[in-house]
């Protein structure tokens, strides 16, 4: 795991936690990358490494999770965006490419839409694409089926550190995909005192957040993008199942034709190894360097589709 700093920056109620991957140069493009609903900056740890010191990586903390956790509500997509703004300003970013993934591909959609002149080109990674939820679904039912267990987790108590990265991997997703990397970015997602540490996002702010997907902002922002966006696609889903959040089928169903969207598939890798893994963290930072103007590193991150 390479270096890295983490400063704080003012937003609504308090502080945002942001971590920054410092690339060589001091004039090197700039990227901030969000990532999902019940993650951290953390998981961004694979593709700044893999980006090889060519861009200066920024990954915020989003508001009520790991070290954001302490700030208030209100939560939602459209509170992220109004966080990310701030925080481009107060980092005195302008235009810069910006990243997401789950989640954090919503929060990066309705953040183009929202304040144009903050943003660049956008990577939507496995998310930004909605579809309206069922109707006969309860918000906590809709929750249940939008992220599963990982909803379960916030409620569950570990007794120690050991027991928490048993947990996760037991986690079908990351079946033979486990590294170092992947152990701090769970870790930095556990807080409390032993026996029984606890996940730092909070249950209202992951709630708030997963009902908002299916908000009509939400849902249209795509259609109204003022910037290019390329959305990565994982073949395989949160449970490493065979039906992934997208395919053909159901971005065709989603009419992006006419869109600023260019879908690409990403065979071999799951909603969550498509960031965190290798080949798939590969994938990430090679668009990463290209949508830049950054040059890439010789022989990594190239393209695997």
């Amino acid at each position: 795991m390479i270096p890295y700093e983490e400063v704080q920056v003012p937003v609504a109620g308090g502080e945002l936690a942001v971590l920054r991957w410092p690339a060589r140069e001091p004039d090197a493009p700039v990227v901030v990358a969000l990532h999902g609903i019940t993650a951290n900056a953390l998981s961004w740890g694979p593709v700044a490494r893999l980006l090889d010191g060519r861009i200066t990586l920024i990954a915020p903390d989003l508001r009520g999770r790991a070290g954001s956790s302490a700030l208030p509500g209100p939560y939602g997509i459209a509170a992220h965006t109004d966080d990310i703004a701030a925080l481009t300003e107060a980092l005195g970013l302008d235009r810069v490419v910006l990243a997401g993934h789950s989640m954090g591909a919503f929060v990066t959609v309705l953040a183009a839409v929202r304040h144009p002149e903050r943003f660049g080109p956008l990577l939507l990674v496995d998310g930004g694409i909605g579809f309206p939820a069922p109707t006969h679904l309860s918000p906590d039912e809709l929750m249940t089926a939008v992220i599963g267990p990982a909803m379960d987790r916030l409620s569950m108590t570990f007794p120690d550190r050991a027991a928490y990265r048993s947990f996760w991997q037991a986690h079908p997703a990351f079946a033979g995909a486990w590294s170092a990397e992947v152990d701090a970015y769970i870790q930095r997602d556990l807080t409390g005192d032993a026996p029984a540490m606890h996940s730092t996002c909070r249950i209202e702010a992951v709630r708030t957040d997963g009902i908002g997907l299916f908000d009509e902002e939400v849902l249209t922002a795509v259609r109204k993008l003022p910037a290019p966006a390329t959305l990565l696609w994982a073949q395989r889903g949160l449970m490493n199942e065979e039906q992934g959040l997208y395919d053909e089928t159901r971005l065709a169903a989603a009419g992006l034709g006419g869109t600023e969207v260019t879908p690409v598939p990403v065979r071999d890798v799951n909603h969550y190894t498509l960031l965190t893994g290798e080949a798939g963290a590969g994938v990430i930072a090679h668009h990463l360097l290209t949508m830049s103007g950054a040059p890439g590193p010789s022989g990594a991150g190239e393209p695997v589709g």
